[in-house]
């Protein structure tokens, strides 16, 4: 596992971001452009945000600075102007609406800033039904069917933490949607804009292949009937005498073969090309899982090609002698972390700073952006 100090900056350095604080998928994507070298600017807010863990350990906070400015109070709304008219890019995650009326939202900043991109992060849309109620995660990949497709047939969905929504089909696309902007904003003619990241937009969008499948006639709108959702024995997890997990993917033939040769099925090993006989495959493959420990068949596939891996908890996993070899965790400040991805060869990116405590950047951002009004008066930051 690596450690990282002052890395190198990242294909976006010089870019400008200014992200309202908020929750979940907003903070995700503006670590996102952080991690890639952007310039972001936390903008807090007195009293921190209404749910979140303590600002030392917010992973999600870190390569950015903070300031701390209060919205609702007189001349917050013109501090944070100030910044957008130095930015590239503003995040927000607030419900339709907000922005607005806190004097900050997309007509009122394109004004200060016409080549400004204004990202929005919402769960259910800037617009339609639903864009006015309250949500999370797990309601937004319900409405899209995607939460219907996880889990063991006969039981409740299973929920994936808040990976697939907010993460995957939330700050994924609106990182997407904000560097599609940023490029046409700084192309000759082009302009600023709105870019509209709903959850439920991103979670649909994930789901395309399905769907094409499901049209085909080669996926079935059931938990647990499919190739892919744990429907196929030779596709998903098994117990292992101690108690912990192998998880199988042989797709392939050929892959297929040395996995069955690997466990020791036999005869069984035919059933793969038999859908009436999964059932019994299946309870042959979990049978011999039982058999042995984690560990030992760990070493039995070491080195293999028969798509079997363990599987590792979050604390195991940076130990693991691949993700060690790549760097793929790091340690800053003391804490294990996942490192910036993807990688690039002539603008490497990494992670500079620790997660920003709320106004604690104030005056350096003031000097660094120009921006006086920012600074700290008496014994307190400006708000």
């Amino acid at each position: 596992m690596a450690t990282t100090g002052h890395g190198p900056d990242g294909p976006l350095a010089g870019v400008r971001v200014v992200e309202l604080a908020g929750i979940g998928p907003g903070p995700f994507a503006a670590m996102l452009l952080a991690d890639l070298g952007a310039d972001v600017v936390r903008v807090d807010r007195p009293g921190g945000p209404g749910l979140g863990i303590d600002p030392a350990y917010d992973l999600t906070n870190r390569n950015k600075r903070s300031v701390l400015v209060d919205l609702k109070a007189g001349g917050g709304a013109a501090r944070v102007l100030d910044l957008v008219a130095r930015a590239d890019v503003l995040i927000e995650g607030y419900r339709p609406g907000v922005a607005e009326r806190l004097g900050v939202g997309p007509d009122v900043c394109l004004e200060r800033n016409p080549r400004l991109v204004y990202g929005r992060m919402t769960g259910w849309g800037q617009a339609g039904p639903l864009a006015d109620r309250a949500g999370h995660d797990v309601a937004y990949i319900a409405l899209t069917g995607t939460l219907s497709m996880i889990g063991a047939p006969g039981e409740p969905p299973t929920i994936p933490a808040n990976l697939v929504g907010d993460y995957a089909g939330g700050s994924l696309y609106l990182v997407v949607g904000v560097l599609a902007a940023l490029q046409h904003a700084r192309t000759p003619g082009g302009t600023g804009q709105v870019v509209d990241a709903a959850v439920v937009d991103g979670a649909a969008h994930l789901a395309t292949m399905i769907h094409g499948m499901l049209a085909a006639g080669s996926w079935q709108d059931r938990r647990g009937s499919n190739l892919l959702d744990g429907g196929c024995p030779f596709y998903g997890c098994y117990e292992t005498s101690d108690g912990g997990h192998m998880a199988v993917g042989p797709l392939e033939a050929r892959f297929y073969e040395r996995f069955a040769a690997l466990l020791g099925l036999g005869e069984i090993a035919a059933a793969r090309d038999d859908l009436t006989r999964w059932p019994q495959l299946r309870s042959a493959v979990a049978e011999r899982f039982s058999t042995r420990t984690r560990a030992e068949w760990t070493e039995v596939f070491e080195g293999t090609d028969a798509c079997v891996a363990p599987v590792l908890s979050l604390r195991e996993a940076p130990g693991h002698p691949h993700l060690a070899a790549r760097a793929t965790f790091v340690e800053h400040g003391g804490l294990t972390q996942p490192a910036p991805a993807p990688r690039f060869s002539a603008t490497p990116s990494g992670v500079r700073r620790p997660p920003a405590r709320p106004g604690a950047d104030t005056d350096e951002v003031a000097a660094d952006w120009d921006v006086p009004g920012l600074r700290t008066t008496g014994t307190g930051p400006a708000g």
